[in-house]
């Protein structure tokens, strides 16, 4: 056996993460940022004599799309992934983000070439969802397989704070040009910028990627020659059941915590309290921030006390903060900023999610079963997300505080149900399908 539980993180190892969660942070910039200029984008590559509130749905969709991809390309890489090597599939991701993310900086918009702006425009969304579908499993995959079983949830916390570190990227990009620029310049050219700079982000997480070594326990399963005799995939849908529902329920949870709390809530504030743009991206900056930082302590708390109260514990925060945002700040305005804050810091209780995923699955077919269980609960739960909440926040100005309440408690129940195995299921166990 590859590595034993007394081992601790060697230089390697933290070389590994620190490069892992880095290029992570890159890609995740580049998929991100589309959502923190949907109204401009919207405004520009649909009709201009639809009605508002059909133009923001539209712009939602085309976000959206990129979600209902992911399955397709994090299933395609994954089934490489498992048979061939994560490193190579890890890689390819980035890739694959970096050059859609450079074009859609470069389109033309519904002024120039009519429909066919946002049908170029969803394509290359397609594309973006296509190449993170395969990235967020595979990095968390790939990290925990080159730590020590007791060390896998902060090698996930850590990679996870790199993702959202992206998200704080792309907030701060925003920031930057609705500070720096007049909306006529953001209309004009404004919003282009971040997406080429993304871009050329995303090839430098290519090469970061380069430095990286393949996953020991890998490299064990192929000397052993444990790959899954069938079809890995086949072999997740046909044993592991169980274990694609308890990660698909805690995945609903993320993308709630994440969807609504951080990437919808600044544009919702805007609409609902009538907050600045300027005023809601500095204090989503901050909530970003404080959710990189708690990501990386509820991996600690998780290697030490198991993934059951670190959730409940977690959620129960969550909970009291959404309601804070959607309503204490009617009250308070004033508190936007240690709210958001304090809220970001509860967003942080997601890094629990893949410290589940990666335990529930057997090395054989781990990647396929993470990547096939994390993307399909996306792509319907992440996808559908901001339609749902934007219809029924129409009707109940709170409904975004009462979908993550509901989410939460679907999370806890099901980790409640099935908590055992975030604990005892052995990270370094060879075999083919169970």
């Amino acid at each position: 056996m590859i590595q034993t539980t007394k081992r601790n993180l060697t230089g390697q190892d933290i070389k590994t993460l620190f490069l892992a969660s880095l290029g992570g942070a890159l890609e995740f910039y580049d998929f991100v940022i589309f959502v923190f200029f949907a109204a401009v984008i919207g405004q520009l590559f649909f009709p201009p004599d639809i009605p508002d509130w059909l133009r923001q749905l539209q712009s939602y969709g085309i976000f959206a799309a990129g979600y209902l991809a992911r399955p397709l390309g994090g299933v395609v890489m994954a089934h490489f992934g498992d048979l061939f090597g994560r490193k190579r599939m890890f890689t390819l991701s980035v890739f694959l983000m970096a050059v859609p993310t450079l074009l859609i900086g470069l389109l033309p918009v519904y002024a120039n070439i009519g429909y066919a702006a946002p049908i170029a425009l969803l394509a290359l969304r397609v594309l973006q969802g296509a190449a993170i579908g395969g990235e967020v499993p595979g990095a968390w995959v790939f990290v925990a397989e080159h730590v020590p079983p007791r060390r896998i949830g902060v090698a996930c916390g850590l990679l996870t704070a790199g993702l959202t570190f992206g998200i704080l990227l792309g907030s701060l990009a925003a920031t930057a040009v609705n500070v720096t620029l007049t909306p006529e310049q953001i209309h004009d050219y404004g919003w282009r910028l971040p997406f080429l700079v993304g871009g050329v982000f995303g090839f430098l997480a290519v090469y970061l990627r380069s430095w990286l070594e393949e996953t020991p326990i890998f490299l064990e399963i192929r000397q052993r020659k444990a790959l899954s005799q069938e079809l890995p995939l086949k072999a997740v849908i046909r044993y592991h059941g169980k274990a694609i529902l308890v990660s698909a329920l805690t995945t609903w949870t993320l993308t709630a915590a994440i969807v609504v709390l951080i990437l919808m809530t600044p544009t919702l504030l805007q609409k609902l309290a009538g907050f600045s743009p300027a005023a809601t991206l500095e204090a989503n900056s901050l909530a970003t921030l404080t959710l990189s930082i708690a990501c990386v302590l509820v991996g600690m708390a998780a290697d030490r006390f198991g993934a059951v109260p670190v959730l409940v514990l977690g959620g129960i925060g969550l909970v009291v903060c959404g309601y804070l945002m959607y309503v204490g700040l009617h009250n308070a305005p004033q508190m936007l900023l240690p709210f958001y804050g304090l809220t970001g810091l509860f967003v942080g209780t997601i890094a629990v999610v893949p410290f589940i995923m990666v335990r529930v699955f057997p090395p054989a077919v781990r990647f396929s079963g993470v990547s096939f269980a994390y993307n399909v609960a996306y792509a319907v739960f992440g996808g559908l997300t901001p339609l749902v909440v934007s219809l029924l926040t129409a009707k109940d100005p709170v409904a975004p505080a009462h979908y993550v309440a509901v989410t939460v408690v679907i999370g806890v129940v099901a980790v409640l149900v099935h908590g055992r195995w975030a604990r005892h299921l052995p990270i370094g166990r060879v075999q083919a399908a169970e």
